[in-house]
């Protein structure tokens, strides 16, 4: 695939535009470093930049995840990037905005990478999940673990989605190895423009899941049948990061909102959530 890459100048700093397919009809910029895609993003959106920017970088400074974990990445290798959403008014916002990330995003790495449908799972409420099954012998041997995360932020109408997915990285700090890991692992084979392949996947997935007329809830069953962990036994922390207030328990699903849905041990009636984690590491 041949990127032809245009040299421009938005809000005094130097970037540049990506030819990629982007169905949101709008620029894909990128730069070697950033503090973050975040705050790149937040600058566009200052500059009048149109609803669907992208903003991809090789390496972030500053780069975090959800509850203000750091994200780190070898530069270079790996996919990171954030879209700017803009609506009219709140109310406008799709529902469900992140796990429906989640739900494009694994689409689209089941699009670059076929051999591994079936095995990337949405892990509630941010996390892609590879988890090879015995079918898959092309595949090394080895546990599921965190390919990629998403964090979304709210600025009065404007959306900010920031996604990090590893995808040509082979070695990780010894703190991540037993959690984290990439595509290349699981399948020696990707192709060396694979990131922005990956990216042009996702933002044909994401366009057609928040842009396109839907029926009401209609991505509630195609999560629930990819939720990382479903019908398992879990613990989970409920609330703020964290807490103490660990729920062991039956993963059963997904509420109309996207609440994540638990029978905890010994009771027989679901409980539903909006905030908390999934202990799995």
């Amino acid at each position: 695939m041949f990127l032809l890459i245009i040299e421009i100048t938005i809000n005094l700093h130097s970037m540049k535009v990506l030819n990629l397919k982007n169905p949101f009809n709008a620029p894909v910029y990128h730069e070697e470093t950033v503090s973050s895609t975040f705050d790149a993003a937040r600058a566009l959106a200052q500059g009048n930049e149109a609803h669907g920017t992208v903003i991809t970088a090789d390496f972030q400074e500053a780069g975090r995840g959800r509850l203000k974990r750091s994200w780190t990445a070898e530069p270079g290798k790996n996919l990171l990037f954030t879209i700017l959403l803009r609506y009219g008014d709140v109310p406008a916002i799709p529902e469900a905005l992140t796990l429906r990330t989640g739900l494009a995003l694994s689409l689209a790495i089941e699009d670059l990478v076929p051999a591994l449908c079936g095995s990337v799972k949405v892990k509630w409420p941010n996390d892609i999940m590879i988890a090879p099954h015995k079918a898959q012998a092309a595949f090394k041997a080895q546990a599921a673990f965190k390919a990629a995360g998403i964090l979304t932020e709210a600025d009065g109408k404007n959306v900010y989605i920031g996604v990090g997915v590893n995808v040509s990285q082979r070695e990780f700090p010894a703190a991540h190895r037993c959690k984290a890991g990439s595509l290349i692992q699981v399948y020696p084979s990707l192709m060396a423009n694979a990131r922005f392949l990956l990216l042009e996947k996702i933002l044909s997935r994401l366009y057609e899941e928040i842009e396109t007329v839907q029926k009401a809830g209609s991505w509630r069953a195609p999560l629930a049948g990819r939720l990382y962990k479903k019908d398992e036994t879990v613990t989970f922390a409920a609330g703020a990061a964290d807490t103490d207030q660990l729920i062991e328990g039956t993963l059963i699903g997904l509420g109309p909102g996207g609440e994540l849905l638990l029978i905890p041990k010994g009771e027989k009636k679901e409980q539903a959530f909006v905030t908390g984690e999934l202990r799995v590491y």
